[in-house]
């Protein structure tokens, strides 16, 4: 067995997670990196950035990486600490575009109502088509996105967007199952 250093904040961090009294570090690092024994550790030759190009790349060319993406986002404290609509449609959008920015430009762009436009990449642009649209930024993103519509329309948008991008079925009717 090998002995790591850690600081002290990530020592709380890795502690903050354990299931049962006497749960050792190594086991619940296994349990949150989905690493069994016995397996054998991915080896990376470059190192990469989240949303970076490589990683846009890597992911929109292995459609169950994005898949579990999705899936470990929904399963997130993150996610689960959201407690608005709102906050959670916002979250998804985030996922959604660093996945894929390009396909969610093109889902994004045959998107809009009968007289409101629901994504721009400026507030302005929103604020034109609707007066009280509540623009808001989808961070992460080069875009902004109406915030007043129903849970019902978030969810409507969200389906379009994710069965444009090619999801499945299943997992676009449990994200949306969510919002």
């Amino acid at each position: 067995m090998k002995t790591i250093e850690v600081d002290e904040e990530l020592y709380r961090y890795i502690a903050s997670h354990t299931q049962h009294i006497g749960e050792s570090a190594s086991d619940i690092l296994r349990r949150m990196l989905k690493f069994t024994a016995g397996q054998s550790a991915p080896v990376k030759t470059t190192p990469v950035v989240a949303g970076s190009p490589a990683v846009a790349e890597k992911e929109e060319s292995r459609p169950q990486d994005r898949v579990r993406a999705v899936r470990e986002m929904l399963l997130s404290d993150e996610y689960a600490e959201q407690n608005k609509a709102v906050s959670r449609f916002m979250l998804i959008l985030s996922t959604l575009y660093r996945l894929d920015p390009k396909a969610f430009a093109d889902a994004t762009a045959s998107l809009q109502g009968r007289t409101r436009v629901y994504f721009a990449g400026d507030q302005q642009t929103l604020l034109q088509h609707g007066t009280h649209t509540k623009p808001k930024h989808v961070p992460g993103t080069p875009y902004w996105v109406i915030t007043n519509t129903n849970t019902g329309r978030k969810g409507s948008m969200i389906e379009h967007i994710m069965q444009s991008m090619q999801f499945p079925q299943e997992l676009t009717d449990k994200v949306c199952g969510t919002i």
